[in-house]
């Protein structure tokens, strides 16, 4: 039976996952599978590789085959040196002791990288968000000054609006001041007209008087006819003393 070192996935659509499987080369993907070793996680950056060291070099030793993706995973994480390594061992070409010290000294160099890099990672994100933060905050000066500046052309041509305004109130008034004249000359007219009428009313008014001295000289010959009354009265009383007298 012929043993791989593969990768199952697993996970929703498009934020996959994988797990490091020991599996039958005959086994579908996802299918079964002899032990799981370790986890892959390619969505993060650096992308997270958890194995389990001793598991996959036994089975490296008992002659698992490795895809290619999970070989590059297995030198990233030293396997595949510490492989070399133990063979050398098996054949005698170095000791234990000194395959064990060089697998330090590489794993130390490694770290040293890999945090290295990670730091390189975040201090780049952090550089790329700083200038997003400075191009928003630029753009938002931008967008301010050109705020004030509308601001100030608004508040000039107010400004050159009341100037014209009181350019025109200026020509205005001098006609307005001449007015006063035209009043005082038309004053002086209606009083001339006034003067004049008064002149002529007396005039106007003789005839009522001469009619009312002719109505008090027509008055007394009106009252001159209650004297002839009383002569006329007096002649039935002496007709009246005849008759008796005759009778008499």
């Amino acid at each position: 039976m012929s043993v791989k070192i593969r990768l199952a996935r697993r996970g929703r659509k498009k934020m996959a996952i994988y797990d490091v499987v020991v599996a039958d080369a005959r086994a579908p993907r996802d299918g079964r599978f002899i032990e799981k070793i370790g986890t892959y996680n390619p969505n993060t950056d650096p992308a997270s590789i958890n194995i389990n060291n001793e598991r996959a070099l036994k089975w490296l030793l008992n002659g698992a085959q490795p895809t290619d993706t999970v070989k590059a995973m297995l030198s990233y994480r030293g396997v595949m040196l510490k492989k070399h390594l133990q063979v050398g061992v098996l054949k005698g070409a170095i000791t234990q002791e000194q395959a064990d010290a060089k697998f330090e000294a590489w794993l130390n160099e490694k770290e040293a990288k890999i945090a290295g890099k990670a730091e390189s990672i975040q201090k780049t994100k952090q550089d790329l968000r700083d200038k997003a933060l400075a191009a928003e905050a630029a753009k938002n000066q931008a967008r301010l000054d050109a705020i004030k500046a509308r601001e100030e052309e608004a508040q000039a041509a107010i400004a050159a609006e009341e100037a014209a305004a009181a350019a025109e109130a200026g020509d205005v008034e001098a006609p307005v001041e001449e007015a006063p004249a035209e009043k005082a000359e038309a004053t002086e007219t209606t009083e001339e007209k006034v003067e004049e009428t008064p002149a002529e009313e007396p005039v106007k008014d003789e005839a009522p008087v001469a009619e009312a001295e002719e109505a008090k000289a027509e008055e007394p010959a009106a009252e001159e006819t209650p004297a002839e009354e009383p002569a006329k009265e007096e002649a039935p009383k002496a007709s009246s003393e005849d008759e008796d007298k005759a009778k008499a």
